[in-house]
């Protein structure tokens, strides 16, 4: 034995018995315990997602990631895949983010996935910021809650509930006086000579739709011989009447237009055409009298505007046309009038949000209208206003009568800001492509988009059409933006355009509980 004490073996302690005694607990697994009743999941569960500015998270690399998507102007939705918010009106990507060249948009998508909807969320954030919103011909209605929820001006038109004087200056003449009183002469002559174009490009194109077919070179002339004679001569505000007149007594300076040679039945011969179709416009024809009457609303420049043409009948297509190319050029009136006194300094500069629903009804109406609306889209930049043009598919553009009108219509697509696609049929696509570039994910998103809705048996009802709401906002041959747009419970109130089948439901409510209690 050597002289070395052997170690006592150690004495564990009460306390420490009592700890080794204790089951260590262990961390589940990814997807938690596994086995029945043990909380397994065969997902991963997703992150919560926290949104912060390039100061408030620069230290959480790499777990923080971009958005993707701009966050200048009118909030719409939610990018479908990533959650985040999509910002997105024409007019804030043209002035302040600088995204687009063109304060427009077109927007596209079968009936009842919400195109109307979408333009009214623009239209309700960009009064917010201070622009006018003018909705030039609504036919449902769909803007009329929302402009008089705005404390916006509602102008009614159609067979004896309103009328639109298409020979009314408008606001032209007070201005052309107030710049001329201000020393700029100049500026006032152009007021009255925008003016003077826009009733003679009117006349013509009501002669257009009711005839089907553009007035003559000659017909031209003498309308704006007629008109100059008018303004010259005839006090207060003329109406199509009083136009039809001058061209019946014929004076000299309209027969030196008209070439009759000093001979009268020369000039009736030639003036006979004109004399009869506008005998058509005044004596209530095709086109009734809405036209022919001094108007009974002007409009106003200063607040928020609406034309509710809702009450003329979808069977009356000429009349529809005409009525929303009347709204037209009285509203881009107005605006001219609104930017030639801000530019005078004698008012503030206010911009304007203008809405073109249903364009391809105006394009129907007869050759000569695609030229009229051409005009307008390619002077929205220099006129100060943004636009949104609104159909429903390339097809309607495309179903005109000649090449030339066709290829026109295609370049209102491809001169726009930005498209806004809805739901659209694979039919469509070669016609879309051909105008924008579409990749063939983004293509088959909409096609999808456009599936009729599911029948859902536990309700006994349609389920809500997979497409509803749902967009891809296009800028030129950018990747597309997929959003999703959510009403608020206030726009739910204004934005229900099915309140005639609701009022239905709630009599056939009222009338059986009056039968039960009869019954009883």
């Amino acid at each position: 034995m050597s002289g070395k004490k052997e170690k006592k073996p150690r004495v564990e302690s009460r306390a420490e018995k009592a700890k080794s005694r204790e089951v260590k607990p262990q961390r589940p697994p990814m997807r938690g315990w596994l086995g029945r009743g043990r909380g397994t999941s065969t997902y991963v569960q997703q992150a919560d997602e926290w949104r912060g500015t390039t100061v408030q998270v620069c230290g959480m690399w790499p777990f923080a990631i971009g958005t993707g998507t701009p966050m200048v102007g009118v909030p719409l939705g939610r990018h479908i895949h990533t959650g985040a918010t999509l910002c997105c009106d024409p007019i804030s990507w043209f002035q302040r983010a600088k995204l687009i060249s063109n304060p427009s948009a077109f927007i596209l998508g079968k009936p009842g996935l919400g195109k109307s909807t979408l333009v009214r969320r623009m239209a309700t954030g960009l009064a917010g910021y201070g622009v006018m919103p003018l909705v030039l011909g609504d036919l449902k209605p769909d803007y009329v809650d929302l402009i008089e929820a705005m404390g916006g001006q509602i102008i009614t038109l159609g067979r004896g509930r309103g009328y639109l004087n298409v020979l009314d200056p408008g606001e032209a003449t007070q201005a052309a006086e107030r710049l001329r009183a201000a020393g700029h002469e100049k500026e006032a002559s152009q007021v009255i000579a925008d003016a003077h174009g826009r009733r003679h490009t009117m006349v013509s194109a009501l002669l257009t739709i009711l005839r089907s077919a553009p007035p003559t070179d000659r017909e031209e002339t003498i309308i704006d011989r007629a008109l100059k004679w008018l303004d010259e001569h005839h006090e207060g505000i003329p109406v199509l009447g009083d136009l039809l007149r001058v061209i019946q007594l014929g004076p000299a300076e309209v027969r030196a237009v008209a070439l009759d040679r000093g001979d009268d039945t020369r000039y009736k011969a030639i003036t006979e055409g004109l004399e009869a179709s506008l005998i058509g416009l005044v004596g209530g024809g095709r086109l009734g009298e809405t036209f022919s009457r001094q108007t009974t609303n002007p409009m106003r420049r200063d607040a928020p505007v609406v034309y509710d043409v809702s009450a003329i009948d979808d069977s009356e297509m000429d009349l529809q046309a005409a009525a929303l190319l009347a709204c037209w050029s009285a509203g881009f009136g107005t605006v001219n009038v609104a930017n030639a006194l801000a530019d005078a300094g004698l008012e503030p500069r206010r911009h304007y949000f203008v809405i073109l629903d249903e364009l391809w009804r105006a394009l129907r109406a007869g050759r000569g209208m695609v030229d009229r609306v051409d005009a307008l889209t390619r002077l929205n930049r220099q006129r100060g206003v943004g636009m949104a043009m609104i159909s429903h598919t390339m097809s309607d553009l495309q179903a005109l009568a000649s090449e030339e009108d066709r290829m026109k219509a295609r370049g209102f697509v491809e001169r726009s800001g930005m498209v806004i696609c809805g739901g659209l049929p694979s039919a469509e696509m070669p016609l879309l492509t051909a105008a924008v570039p579409f990749s063939q994910a983004e293509q088959s998103l909409l096609i999808g988009w456009q599936d009729p809705p599911a029948w859902d048996p536990s309700t006994g009802r349609e389920a809500e059409p997979p497409g509803r709401g749902q967009f891809l906002v296009k800028v030129g041959g950018r990747p597309g933006i997929p959003v999703k747009v959510e009403l608020t419970t206030v726009e739910a109130s204004i934005n229900d355009t099915n309140k005639l089948w609701h009022d239905q439901s709630r009599v056939g409510r009222r009338a059986r509980r009056l039968i039960e209690e009869a019954e009883l």
